[in-house]
């Protein structure tokens, strides 16, 4: 798998991501690293199993060791289907030809969660003003840098805000996936992690004996359930078969025991539509950057801000229309 990522970074610049096939018989289904593969599989296989025999496709799992290795995979016609954070899957709406199509809904029929700042439960740390004052003194795990609980929104909101820099300001930054977060914590590698809700309640399934080791001081506004998403150019009959199972799942008792499993109890229509939140904080981090930068003249920094609150504008503006 890394040697196939790695050929892929030094190719990336010259190659032209290729057409989806006309009607491809086996379907890759990404899943991002939030954890190790081998619990991700064991979770979902039992849904692609059944994805398989309701579609006539052949559907694998795929996996990559990074956030960038699936957008990448979606890129290069490698990945046809996939399950994404937010920031991730925007990523490859913008990069690799995505399209959001469906979303999470929670084990509760919420369809959102929440980014988190975790301390050991033996820690000094009570609150993240404990946080941002000692962060000269601590060791920060934080999320893949396409995560969205995991850098984006604790990111803007968590430390943007307070005019903290997560990877400069801290004794130390360390950048790992939910579940070597939520275990470095565990351990008393890192002194404070993100995570979100949604791993939290995985952790206790697959750790359980480790699931009361820490605490959680800070939580974020609400972020949108986890999209699903497929290649834009994919053939209308196999978009239909995917839209069709992924919908109407969970309908029987069996198939709510392998959501729960995972940790959702089924999935609804969605669109790009989604991401725009996403978007609205990328663009409020871009112009604090913008309004700090000392070698920017004050024509160039007005021009800039300009630019990024006309596109503030328009975001707004489609989440408007959306409702």
């Amino acid at each position: 798998m890394k040697t196939w990522i790695t050929t892929l970074a030094v190719t990336a610049g010259l190659a032209v991501a290729p057409s989806a096939s006309a009607q491809p018989k086996e379907l890759n289904f990404g899943f991002i690293s939030t954890e190790s593969s081998a619990n991700l599989k064991t979770a979902w296989q039992p849904l692609l199993d059944d994805m398989n025999k309701a579609t006539g496709l052949q559907i694998k799992a795929f996996f990559a060791p990074d956030y960038a290795g699936i957008i990448e995979g979606i890129r290069f016609n490698k990945v046809h289907v996939a399950w994404m954070g937010n920031k991730s899957a925007m990523e490859a709406v913008d990069r690799a030809g995505a399209e959001v199509f469906a979303k999470i809904v929670g084990k509760d029929g919420t369809e959102g969660y929440y980014s988190l700042l975790i301390v050991h439960r033996d820690s000094p740390l009570k609150s993240l003003d404990d946080v941002l004052q000692g962060r000269s003194n601590l060791t920060l795990g934080y999320g893949d840098p396409n995560s969205t609980s995991g850098t984006a929104v604790p990111g803007l909101y968590a430390f943007g805000q307070n005019k903290v820099d997560p990877v400069k300001d801290f004794k130390r930054t360390v950048r790992a996936n939910h579940e070597t977060n939520l275990l470095a914590v565990v351990n008393r590698q890192v002194d404070v992690a993100t995570n979100n809700t949604e791993n939290i309640q995985r952790f206790a399934k697959t750790h359980p004996e480790q699931s009361s080791q820490y605490r959680e001081i800070w939580r974020s506004p609400l972020i949108a359930s986890d999209p699903i998403v497929w290649r834009h150019d994919l053939d209308e009959s196999v978009k239909t078969k995917v839209r069709d199972f992924m919908l109407g799942y969970g309908k029987t008792e069996r198939e709510q025991a392998i959501l729960q499993n995972i940790g959702y109890s089924g999935f609804r229509a969605s669109g790009n539509t989604q991401l725009v939140p996403i978007r609205q904080i990328e663009l409020a981090r871009e112009r604090t950057k913008v309004e700090n930068d000392t070698t920017l003249g004050d024509t160039e920094r007005t021009k800039k801000l300009a630019d990024i609150d006309a596109r503030l504008a328009d975001l707004s503006r489609q989440l408007a229309s959306a409702k």
